[in-house]
């Protein structure tokens, strides 16, 4: 029996699953994994290179060469690609619009699947993702499922993204969110669902510290009961 203890959170995008995990990762000194990015940075991979994903030998070729690292820093990820950082590349909206896609190829989650599971294995870790809970680890000690309604989360990706100075319409995120959301949960491979045993989070009308605490009261009664 492993005597480390695992988070894992999933959710839709757009939820602010990376701001509640990085809180919870920080509040309680534990790892933080962002397994988003890692399909983000290999859909930046298969952008960069043209990557036909309908072309399985060229999808698993591609993955290959593909080599994934992380840097943390004050709790936050920093992933790097082949060597390079690029941790807000993988944020823009030409990887947004495709990493769904990207994401329900079955050779591209087994890998990341594979790789995210190695390093759960022996720290204490709050993992992010979609199927973190269903997939990744199924006996995680807690697990969150992560909603808000689509028009907030709109709202939010594009407040972030303005900040950064993207050139982006609130429509246009709208969009990307509803498509992604369809994409996430309709797939063949590892498909967007609720773990039977996951908590639900709605965070409409939470703010960070208020999800933040609700996270912990979770995570406080189950050491209670260990």
């Amino acid at each position: 029996m492993n005597t480390n203890f695992v988070i894992a959170i999933d959710g839709y995008s757009s939820c602010g699953k990376s701001t509640l995990a990085k809180a919870l990762a920080k509040n309680l000194n534990f790892i933080y994994v962002d397994s988003g990015s890692m399909y983000r940075a290999v859909t930046l991979y298969f952008l960069r290179n043209k990557v036909d994903i309908q072309d399985q030998q060229q999808v698993e070729n591609a993955l290959k060469d593909i080599h994934l690292n992380f840097n943390s820093r004050d709790y936050e990820t920093h992933i790097i690609l082949n060597n390079e950082e690029v941790s807000a590349e993988i944020r823009q909206m030409p990887v947004s619009k495709n990493v769904s896609a990207v994401s329900a190829i079955k050779q591209v989650r087994h890998e990341m699947v594979k790789q995210q599971q190695r390093m759960g294995k022996s720290k204490n870790i709050v993992m992010d993702g979609r199927d973190i809970g269903t997939a990744v680890f199924k006996n995680a000690q807690l697990k969150l499922f992560m909603t808000a309604d689509p028009k907030i989360r709109a709202e939010r990706r594009y407040k972030e993204l303005i900040e950064k100075g993207e050139d982006i319409t609130l429509h246009e995120i709208f969009e990307n969110i509803a498509n992604r959301d369809y994409q996430d949960t309709t797939r063949t491979e590892s498909p967007l669902v609720r773990a039977g045993d996951a908590v639900i989070l709605d965070n409409t009308n939470l703010t960070p510290e208020q999800q933040l605490n609700f996270a912990l009261d979770k995570v406080n009664a189950l050491r209670k009961q260990a």
